[in-house]
């Protein structure tokens, strides 16, 4: 069945997140070109919105479209003074809020996530936003893990992401996870956009620019893509790059956003998933490709990360063929 998304837009949205889900899960199709998912936005009372910008939207739904909806969005809003100030949403937003059912997924874009903590979605889970507001919605809402160093952040049924782009980047990894790889990165293809960034919003953030800006770690991240197969260490890393293990991982963590070692085993499953989606290579095959070493290393990974075996990841997002032309 087709995935129902409802996208909210409220007073302040900004129109380029605001277009972000409908433009990356339209282009989310089976081989026969038939979309996955139906995108639809609406606001409190069906009413125009007014944008950030200097024009006004309207939209065909009120708040009653957030009960049918399998994942509602929450487009990036410029929060109000009084969320700001006391933690709480205007009245008719939580209102709203109260109309999702229980087991729908709820996405927020950039700043709407003070939203999701003001109505306490987020309250004992880690979550992000944009990295100038992180320290604020931390300071705001205590209960919220905030994770300032991150892209998006995935809970399961609630997620997060950081500001402008980053809500492209969570869009396709619902993708991914609803339909696999391969289908999610024909739609990064038709949206002009990378399937997968590296890293988090660290590398985003205004820092004071280190004085010997040459010696970067994007080549031995390349290295190590090219290299996936090999048991790459730290030192490894830390030796290619020409640096001491400690210089290499401050440097590695602060363009990246991560530590080498959890960037590492990102690559290596991101790799064994798209091998299992697109090639019929035997377990212990993909687990040697990917550095993984054997099957139950392999295994261990995939459980721990998506709560599955590398088996039924495989039956699950197996890349269908296409259908023959008759």
């Amino acid at each position: 069945m087709t995935h129902r998304v409802a996208v909210l837009a409220l007073d302040g949205v900004l129109p380029l997140d605001l277009g972000i889900p409908a433009r990356v899960f339209n282009e989310a199709c089976e081989p026969d070109g038939t979309r996955l998912y139906s995108v639809a936005t609406c606001s409190i009372g069906g009413g125009p919105v007014r944008t950030h910008e200097d024009y006004t939207i309207v939209v065909d739904h009120d708040e009653s479209l957030l009960e049918s909806a399998d994942t509602v969005v929450i487009a990036t809003q410029e929060p109000g003074e009084r969320l700001l100030t006391t933690g709480e949403p205007p009245d008719d937003v939580a209102a709203a809020l109260r109309r999702i059912g229980p087991d729908t997924r709820i996405v927020s874009l950039c700043t709407s996530a003070f939203l999701l903590a003001a109505a306490g979605l987020l309250d004992g889970r880690r979550a992000t936003t944009h990295w100038a507001l992180c320290d604020r919605l931390a300071r705001l809402f205590p209960k919220v893990e905030v994770d300032p160093n991150v892209l998006f952040v995935d809970n399961g049924r609630i997620l997060t992401s950081a500001g402008g782009a980053a809500g492209i980047d969570l869009c396709l990894h619902l993708v991914r996870m609803d339909h696999g790889a391969a289908v999610a990165s024909a739609a990064a293809r038709r949206c002009v956009v990378a399937p997968w960034r590296e890293g988090g919003q660290a590398q985003f953030i205004e820092h004071p620019v280190p004085r010997d800006t040459g010696r970067s770690t994007s080549a031995t991240r390349q290295w190590v893509l090219d290299n996936l197969a090999e048991p790459i260490t730290l030192e490894d890393m830390a030796r290619h790059a020409n640096m001491s293990v400690r210089t290499f991982t401050r440097r590695f963590r602060g363009e990246v956003g991560s530590s080498p070692q959890k960037w590492l085993a990102q690559r290596r499953l991101a790799h064994a998933r798209l091998l299992l989606e697109t090639t019929d290579l035997p377990i212990g095959r993909i687990a040697t490709a990917c550095g993984f070493g054997d099957p139950v290393a392999l295994r261990k990974h995939f459980y721990a990360s998506l709560g599955l075996s590398p088996l039924a990841y495989r039956r699950a997002h197996r890349a269908p063929a296409p259908a023959a032309v008759s």
